[in-house]
């Protein structure tokens, strides 16, 4: 991790979603980890950091970050702060399910308002994932 000094990780809240807080923070460090932009030993804002400046209650913070920890895929050292730890995280089929459910209802909510029928989203899918399989 030597070399360019890291950009802190920032949260970014979608209020409007009708995603809780404290689900929209877990989903957004695992996708972190996913996309490489959490790497292990990345630090996490500080739970009263975070709470300031989402502008939420640092309960919510506390909650997301404990059921991430159990997961394992945080680790909090007691005065040094919240970090990436180097555990796999493995996902089971129900949670795997739920994400995918979740995933998939907010981007047909975008599509739909943005006009687009569930017929015409599937096909560019389809589509999509042809090109991909090539």
């Amino acid at each position: 991790m030597a070399g360019k000094p890291q950009r802190p990780f920032r949260f970014q809240l979608d209020l409007a979603s009708g995603v809780p807080v404290y689900r929209q923070i877990i989903d957004q460090v695992r996708g972190g980890l996913a996309l490489g932009t959490l790497r292990v030993g990345d630090q996490l804002p500080t739970v009263r950091q975070a709470a300031v400046e989402l502008a939420i209650n640092p309960n919510t913070v506390v909650r997301a970050y404990r059921e991430l920890d159990l997961l394992g895929a945080i680790e909090t050292h007691q005065g040094t702060g919240t970090f990436v730890s180097a555990q796999k995280v493995e996902r089971g089929g129900a949670e795997r399910q739920r994400q995918l459910d979740l995933m998939t209802g907010e981007f047909l909510a975008r599509a739909g308002a943005a006009g687009f029928q569930v017929e015409e989203i599937i096909g560019r899918l389809e589509k999509i994932a042809k090109r991909k399989s090539i």
